[in-house]
């Protein structure tokens, strides 16, 4: 995925030379997972600019320039690191097209990895995306595999408004194929990852691997699951959920973000309203705790795994 997300940022500098990369230490270091490796040599400190370490300046340098036509992707180093930037994504950059009446847009992409899973230390691990789907304005997708990430940075980096673009960080190094010639279906739109009939698991970004996981799980004790990949956080794809879970009349939904709170509390009341009669159990929801991301040591109780799915998926089909 690291090297899907080079390659599809290295494609969208080559269209669009109003496309330009901006962050802490992207230029020659490329980047502290090297996501924007060998981008300066290339295209120059004009259109990979290493900033200050200051996220609000990255921010609100970024508005600016877009106002002026440009098309920024700003990098924060880590998911803990972009609340000083929270005033200008949320009362700015989020606000800046409606507060003109449309005459400014502010195609501004957010990249931040985000998750844990990979040992690291406090603000290193943690899922902001619930703060960011809540500000209208604000896109926020997260790819799952590499051929995804490859399109899905192009796709958006041609848009008007502005993305929170979550990159789940322990996946970075997960291979698969990218068909450099077949672009992914439209980023806002979920897919149906796997078919099943029995229930629908919806994940996304990090948890996806972990719920394809949990189906082969299931299929041994002959359950066949469904399992959606979200892709896109905010605007949600209610109709491929709704679809799937009138078909199989369950419904889990899994993200290592807490559940108090988070993304699966919304597609649940969404899609209980929408299938009260079609549903056979309670939408359930499987998530990290409502505490501070713990120490790295103890990391795996925290997060989300294949046994927390199947006891869910075990408790609907109870019902």
């Amino acid at each position: 995925m690291a090297k899907a997300l080079n390659a599809g940022m290295r494609a969208a500098l080559e269209r669009d030379d109003k496309v330009l990369l901006m962050g802490e230490d992207i230029g020659d270091l490329g980047g502290v997972y090297r996501i924007t490796e060998g981008l300066k040599k290339d295209f120059g400190a004009s259109r990979v600019v290493d900033t200050p370490l200051g996220e609000a300046g990255i921010v609100g340098t970024a508005i600016g320039l877009a106002m002026r036509g440009y098309r920024p992707i700003c990098e924060i180093q880590f998911d803990g690191f972009v609340f000083p930037a929270f005033n200008q994504i949320t009362t700015q950059l989020a606000k800046l097209r409606t507060r003109t009446e449309g005459r400014l847009s502010a195609p501004v992409i957010i990249r931040i990895p985000y998750g844990g899973g990979i040992g690291s230390i406090e603000h290193h691990s943690e899922s902001p995306e619930a703060y960011f789907a809540h500000t209208p304005g604000l896109r926020v997708i997260s790819p799952s595999t590499p051929h995804d990430a490859y399109w899905m940075i192009q796709q958006v980096a041609q848009g008007a408004d502005p993305v929170i673009f979550l990159e789940p960080k322990r996946r970075y190094w997960l291979k698969g194929e990218v068909d450099t010639h077949r672009p992914t279906p439209d980023p806002y739109r979920a897919q149906i990852v796997r078919e099943g009939t029995d229930a629908t698991v919806v994940a996304y970004g990090p948890l996806v691997p972990v719920a394809l996981a949990a189906a082969d799980a299931a299929a041994e004790d002959g359950h066949r699951l469904e399992v959606i990949d979200l892709r896109s956080i905010s605007p949600l794809d209610a109709d491929t959920i709704e679809n799937s879970v009138r078909r199989t009349g369950r419904l889990v939904v899994a993200h290592e973000a807490p559940t108090f709170g988070g993304i699966g509390g919304e597609i649940a009341a969404r899609l209980t309203e929408r299938c009260f009669y079609s549903l056979e159990a309670p939408v359930l929801r499987v998530g990290g705790f409502h505490l501070p991301y713990p120490p790295a040591r103890v990391e795996e109780h925290y997060l989300p795994d294949i046994d927390r799915i199947l006891d869910a998926v075990d408790r609907a089909l109870a019902y």
